[in-house]
């Protein structure tokens, strides 16, 4: 495998990262709504989801390092 498959490999894998995140705080909303739950549940998921983006970010950063190492 070369670099550029698994960069786009790792990319790829981000965007499942981000997407999943983002459907799942939408369900967990939704779902929050629906069944009437605390505000201090419904702010576990915030966080959660805040997490899951903070760690797709952290992945974007660590492609993005990888990318400019392999330009040399």
């Amino acid at each position: 495998m070369t670099d550029q498959d698994s960069h786009t490999r790792q990319g790829r894998i981000i965007a499942l990262v981000i997407a999943g995140t983002g459907l799942a705080w939408i369900a967990a909303t939704a779902a929050g709504e629906w069944l009437g739950w605390s505000h201090r549940t419904r702010a576990f998921f915030d966080l959660a989801a805040l997490a899951g983006f903070g760690t797709a970010i952290w992945m974007i950063y660590g492609l993005w390092r990888a990318r400019q190492k392999d330009k040399d």
